[in-house]
């Protein structure tokens, strides 16, 4: 029978870090993984991002809805038709807002007898967590049905604050077994058996946010993706976006995370959908992303 591994977390936490990091380890031990990717926003500039790892039919992208609720039953289906493979396994990758107890208790149902109960993993960023102020209930949520739980973000992080995130997460779930990315063993997941802790419920619209895409116009230089994303208000917990830089031959994709890190790096290939602008969070609307990108287009001195 085939495992699902179903990934959740809060946004920037590192889920598609790890999920490329599994995707690999896997492959390497001669399993051929199924890679699903959920995203309010264009979850393909993510997929294209396994393409080199898997072959493009292996993975699917599904965006514009959630899979915790109105996405679950195209999800279902869809797990549903994956095809048989030997040492085939299901990685999924839910969105960062997803109410990852609900996503649980309806994914199981209706599956195909090929597949073992789905079995839920969780990423915890120990730096911010619970630093979200009205999104700790989310974050807290997001934890109390996993199975395993992975601490990320733990670089010059200080004994205690790792102590005091573990504890917090044992009391929310006592149940899981909690680890560092060093630690996965991957032959060890397809035998995890699903959680069957009790949890609080979550009042769901806590759990759906609004997102926004922008088309992003070739940009003169690298600096122009720093001031969209300072441009752009706390509220938007979530920016990303893949650009074209003056007459770099490659594309370049950007991530803001919630604390405000910005990072860059080469995309693999060519979006699908052209260079774009996303953002998750209170106060996403187009005028928003427009005006951020008016504000990076202004004469500016480059560094």
């Amino acid at each position: 029978m085939e495992a699902i591994i179903t990934i959740v977390g809060f946004l920037g936490s590192g889920k598609t870090t790890l999920l490329k990091l599994l995707t690999n380890n896997y492959i390497d031990k001669g399993w051929k993984p199924f890679i699903i990717l959920n995203d309010y926003q264009n979850a393909n500039l993510d997929a294209q991002q396994f393409i080199q790892q898997v072959e493009p039919k292996q993975v699917k992208a599904l965006s514009g809805s959630c899979i915790c609720c109105s996405g679950i039953n195209e999800l279902r289906d869809f797990v549903n038709g994956i095809p048989k493979r030997t040492k085939g396994i299901t990685l999924i990758e839910a969105n960062g807002t997803s109410d990852a107890c609900s996503l649980m208790s309806f994914l199981g149902v209706g599956l195909n007898d090929r597949f073992l109960p789905p079995v839920q993993l969780s990423v915890v960023d120990v730096k911010n967590w619970q630093k979200r102020g009205e999104h700790n209930e989310l974050e807290a949520n997001q934890i109390q049905v996993s199975s395993l739980i992975v601490l990320t973000h733990i670089q010059n992080v200080q004994k205690e604050r790792i102590a005091l995130v573990i504890k917090d997460i044992q009391k929310l779930n006592p149940s899981a077994e909690i680890i560092n990315t060093e630690e996965i063993d991957i032959s060890l997941l397809p035998k995890i058996s699903p959680s069957k802790n009790n949890v609080d419920k979550l009042d769901h619209l806590k759990a759906h946010w609004s997102s926004c895409s922008s088309d992003l116009p070739t940009l003169p230089n690298l600096n122009c993706i720093y001031d969209i994303c300072n441009a752009l208000p706390k509220s938007i917990l979530r920016v990303k976006g893949c650009a074209k830089i003056d007459k770099k031959e490659h594309f370049t994709y950007f991530e803001r995370t919630p604390n405000g890190e910005v990072s860059v790096r080469p995309f693999n290939g060519i979006p699908i959908t052209g260079p774009k602008l996303l953002t998750i969070g209170p106060g996403s609307e187009p005028e928003l992303l427009e005006k951020a990108i008016r504000i990076s287009l202004r004469p500016h001195v480059t560094y």
